[in-house]
């Protein structure tokens, strides 16, 4: 191998080479970032060399310089590559939690680019022409959409959760129905956030029945609050009974410095009840019975970015909004528009509402769904003879730990490949295709939901068929 390693080119001839400009202007890199790639390649190649493990072409050769700029380029490439990127759901699980839960209304994504390319008024008074304050946006569209006197916005639900306890029941008790402790993703449980808030668990009822009473035994000068934890990612059937949030509100009223605080998860604007779909409680229908704060999620059944929304009564959203950690888990200028963004679609009524992604595809018909798969077969066929493919009744599934006994009425198509395996062909469209196809699998054969699936992305899905096939 001395004779090949004598024949590697020293690192200057390399850059004289055409090859090395035209690699420059191909990546937008410096010189001295190419020059550093290839010195490592070159070292990574003389060790292949010394220890007789080196298989590609040989040093010294046309070929040898192409290969040297060939992959000096596709390392270059990778380390300006992004992590995080655009895939294709086709699971029919709408708020997928590891694809990113709600997509953007068209509305919202005009807002975010408008205020992330621009200055804004993000913490600036117009009126006064002084400081102003972030709190104060999306607030007066928030009040609009659920009847609150106040709002304000946090990072996420959990983080509301914290400040809201920690804030307004520090050292004091804090009654909540055994059923309700529930564990969100992450092993984050209400109890452990509440210990960490300093707020005291005081545990009432049993697992699947709590009473009205059970609240009134645990009463005392120390309680601070009672809280009502919607159960969004699970359910209790059968010998149940839960309190009313109306009769805790109530409850509540009847002691000076008892608040009423519910937590209702996923944050519902839009009337799913009306069509069938769940039974997840309407934000302003809460407050109008009497809830004294709420908070809920923006990417979930809301239909906006990651947030926690808190609404309520004006003094207690004022002191949360003074408190310390209010500028720990303030969100910022593109969550604030994104939340904009949806709430003016949700203002604008039916017409605005429809353009809500999760509340579209929450609505999506079983027969526009058959629709949609059929012509998806008869397409692919045209293009590929290396495919089988049948429409099948399917169900598709809410997501992200909302309506957990929901399923969505729908048709999938159900696809095998001629020589690939369900899962060779799984893997394919998930590793070699940008973007990236998400399906499901399911008796050796791939699944694809059409419900959270746009046109658009419908000819991707055949085009990446047709490259495999």
């Amino acid at each position: 191998m001395k004779h090949l390693l004598r024949q590697l080119p020293a690192v200057h001839e390399l850059q004289k080479a055409p090859q090395f400009l035209h690699t420059l202007s191909d990546t937008g890199f410096q010189s001295t970032e190419l020059t550093k790639t290839i010195k490592d390649l070159l070292t990574e190649i003389r060790e292949e060399l010394n220890e007789g493990k080196w298989e590609g072409p040989i040093p010294g050769t046309t070929v040898f310089s192409e290969y040297i700029f060939s992959e000096a380029r596709s390392r270059l490439g990778k380390r300006a590559s992004y992590t995080l990127t655009r895939v294709i759901n086709a699971t029919g699980t709408i708020l997928h939690t590891n694809l990113g839960r709600a997509r953007l209304s068209r509305r919202a994504l005009e807002h975010v680019a408008e205020i992330a390319e621009n200055y804004s008024n993000l913490e600036y008074n117009l009126q006064e022409g002084s400081r102003g304050s972030r709190h104060l946006h999306a607030e007066k569209l928030i009040k609009e959409i659920t009847g609150a006197q106040a709002a304000m916005i946090v990072n996420n639900n959990a983080a509301a959760v914290y400040l809201i306890l920690k804030a307004l029941a520090f050292g004091k008790e804090v009654i909540v129905s055994r059923g309700q402790l529930v564990e969100i993703g992450g092993s984050f449980r209400i109890s452990s956030i509440m210990e960490e808030s300093g707020a005291k668990l005081i545990e009432v009822g049993t697992t699947n029945k709590t009473h009205l009473f059970d609240y009134e035994n645990a009463i005392n000068e120390d309680t601070s609050m009672l809280l009502k934890v919607h159960t969004s990612n699970f359910r209790i059937t059968g010998f149940t009974k839960t309190v009313e949030s109306d009769a805790l509100a109530s409850l509540a009223a009847k002691h000076d410095n008892i608040l009423f605080y519910e937590d209702l998860g996923s944050g519902v604007l839009y009337d799913f009840k009306s069509k069938n779909i769940g039974e997840e409680p309407i934000v302003s229908e809460v407050l109008k019975q009497g809830a004294d704060i709420v908070s809920f999620s923006g990417d979930k059944l809301f239909g906006g970015p990651q947030a926690g929304i808190i609404a309520g009564r004006k003094e207690i959203i004022d002191k949360l909004k003074k408190h310390q950690l209010a500028r720990v888990l303030r969100v910022d200028k593109m969550t604030l528009a994104a939340l904009e963004g949806t709430l003016a679609d949700y203002v604008k009524g039916k017409e605005g509402v429809a353009q809500i992604p999760v509340v579209r595809d929450l609505l999506k018909e079983p027969h526009e769904l058959k629709e949609t798969g059929n012509v998806f077969i008869r397409r692919l066929q045209e293009r590929s003879s290396s495919y089988s493919a049948t429409l099948r009744e399917d169900f598709s599934q809410v997501g992200g730990g909302t309506m957990p006994d929901v399923e969505l009425p729908a048709y999938s198509v159900a696809l095998s490949h001629v020589s690939l395996t369900a899962e060779e062909l799984a893997r394919k469209l998930r590793l070699e295709n940008n973007p990236p196809i998400i399906v499901r699998i399911k008796k050796e054969e791939l699944l694809f939901d059409f419900r959270t699936v746009d046109e658009r992305e419908e000819e991707e899905i055949i085009q990446a068929l047709t490259r495999l096939g």
